[in-house]
Protein backbone atom coordinates (compact mmCIF):
# COMPACT_ATOMS: atom_id res chain seq x y z
CA UNK A 1 0.00 0.00 0.00
CA UNK A 2 0.74 3.52 -1.00
CA UNK A 3 -0.47 6.46 1.22
CA UNK A 4 -0.73 9.88 -0.40
CA UNK A 5 -1.32 13.05 0.45
CA UNK A 6 -1.94 16.40 -1.59
CA UNK A 7 -1.35 19.99 -0.04
CA UNK A 8 -0.64 23.33 -1.82
CA UNK A 9 -3.91 24.40 -3.33
CA UNK A 10 -6.03 27.21 -2.25
CA UNK A 11 -7.55 30.39 -4.02
CA UNK A 12 -4.94 32.49 -6.29
CA UNK A 13 -5.16 35.29 -8.86
CA UNK A 14 -4.50 34.38 -12.49
CA UNK A 15 -1.08 34.77 -13.54
CA UNK A 16 0.22 33.78 -10.03
CA UNK A 17 1.89 30.71 -8.98
CA UNK A 18 0.95 27.54 -6.96
CA UNK A 19 3.39 24.59 -6.01
CA UNK A 20 1.56 21.62 -4.74
CA UNK A 21 2.72 18.61 -3.14
CA UNK A 22 2.05 14.75 -2.60
CA UNK A 23 3.80 13.31 0.34
CA UNK A 24 4.05 9.44 0.46
CA UNK A 25 3.89 6.87 2.46
CA UNK A 26 4.34 3.09 2.66
CA UNK A 27 6.26 1.42 0.10
CA UNK A 28 9.76 2.32 -1.28
CA UNK A 29 8.68 5.43 -3.28
CA UNK A 30 11.66 5.69 -5.81
CA UNK A 31 10.04 2.53 -7.47
CA UNK A 32 7.13 4.23 -8.65
CA UNK A 33 6.25 6.56 -11.26
CA UNK A 34 4.65 9.35 -9.49
CA UNK A 35 1.71 11.35 -11.67
CA UNK A 36 -0.26 14.52 -11.32
CA UNK A 37 -4.22 14.77 -13.07
CA UNK A 38 -6.44 16.89 -12.85
CA UNK A 39 -10.46 17.44 -12.80
CA UNK A 40 -12.68 20.11 -13.44
CA UNK A 41 -16.18 20.56 -13.16
CA UNK A 42 -18.06 19.27 -15.73
CA UNK A 43 -15.11 17.85 -17.66
CA UNK A 44 -12.92 14.70 -17.94
CA UNK A 45 -10.18 13.81 -16.08
CA UNK A 46 -6.78 15.05 -17.30
CA UNK A 47 -3.34 14.14 -17.26
CA UNK A 48 -0.75 16.44 -16.41
CA UNK A 49 2.45 14.89 -16.32
CA UNK A 50 4.72 12.29 -14.34
CA UNK A 51 8.23 11.54 -13.00
CA UNK A 52 10.00 8.77 -13.35
CA UNK A 53 11.54 6.98 -10.12
CA UNK A 54 14.64 8.62 -10.36
CA UNK A 55 13.67 11.94 -11.35
CA UNK A 56 15.47 10.84 -14.79
CA UNK A 57 12.79 11.16 -16.88
CA UNK A 58 9.74 13.58 -16.75
CA UNK A 59 6.95 13.83 -19.13
CA UNK A 60 3.70 15.82 -19.67
CA UNK A 61 0.99 16.16 -21.69
CA UNK A 62 0.93 17.92 -24.78
CA UNK A 63 -1.29 20.44 -23.54
CA UNK A 64 0.17 20.86 -20.10
CA UNK A 65 4.32 21.76 -21.60
CA UNK A 66 5.29 25.00 -20.82
CA UNK A 67 3.69 25.89 -17.31
CA UNK A 68 3.93 22.94 -15.44
CA UNK A 69 6.80 21.57 -14.02
CA UNK A 70 6.83 17.94 -11.68
CA UNK A 71 9.99 17.29 -10.21
CA UNK A 72 10.39 14.74 -6.83
CA UNK A 73 12.32 14.45 -3.62
CA UNK A 74 13.07 10.83 -2.97
CA UNK A 75 14.57 11.69 0.60
CA UNK A 76 11.57 13.21 1.48
CA UNK A 77 9.02 11.21 -0.32
CA UNK A 78 7.10 13.32 -1.61
CA UNK A 79 6.71 14.63 -5.18
CA UNK A 80 5.51 18.54 -6.52
CA UNK A 81 3.70 20.26 -9.73
CA UNK A 82 4.32 23.69 -9.44
CA UNK A 83 2.19 25.57 -11.98
CA UNK A 84 2.95 28.64 -12.93
CA UNK A 85 1.14 31.84 -14.61
CA UNK A 86 -2.09 30.03 -13.45
CA UNK A 87 -5.02 30.68 -15.74
CA UNK A 88 -9.23 30.25 -14.76
CA UNK A 89 -9.14 27.39 -16.83
CA UNK A 90 -7.07 25.67 -14.49
CA UNK A 91 -9.34 25.05 -11.85
CA UNK A 92 -9.74 21.97 -10.58
CA UNK A 93 -9.11 19.34 -8.28
CA UNK A 94 -5.20 18.55 -8.39
CA UNK A 95 -4.67 14.49 -7.75
CA UNK A 96 -1.44 13.00 -6.73
CA UNK A 97 -0.80 9.22 -8.52
CA UNK A 98 1.53 6.42 -7.87
CA UNK A 99 2.61 3.97 -10.66
CA UNK A 100 5.05 1.07 -10.86
CA UNK A 101 5.22 1.25 -14.59
CA UNK A 102 4.40 4.88 -15.40
CA UNK A 103 1.23 3.57 -17.09
CA UNK A 104 -2.62 1.79 -15.95
CA UNK A 105 -3.01 4.68 -13.50
CA UNK A 106 -6.06 3.63 -12.27
CA UNK A 107 -4.62 0.57 -11.02
CA UNK A 108 -2.15 2.30 -8.80
CA UNK A 109 -2.41 4.52 -5.59
CA UNK A 110 -4.44 7.97 -5.40
CA UNK A 111 -4.64 10.85 -3.25
CA UNK A 112 -7.70 12.61 -2.29
CA UNK A 113 -7.09 15.76 -4.18
CA UNK A 114 -6.19 19.57 -3.45
CA UNK A 115 -8.28 22.25 -4.93
CA UNK A 116 -7.01 25.18 -6.91
CA UNK A 117 -9.06 27.83 -7.83
CA UNK A 118 -7.87 30.72 -9.95
CA UNK A 119 -9.56 33.78 -9.93
CA UNK A 120 -9.65 36.15 -13.39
Amino acid sequence: QVQLLESGGGLVQAGGSLRLSCAASGRTFSNYFMGWFRLAPGKEREFVGAVSGSSSRTYYADTMKGRFTISRDNAKTTTYLQIDNLKPEDTAVYYCAASTRGTAWNNGYWGQGTQVTVSS
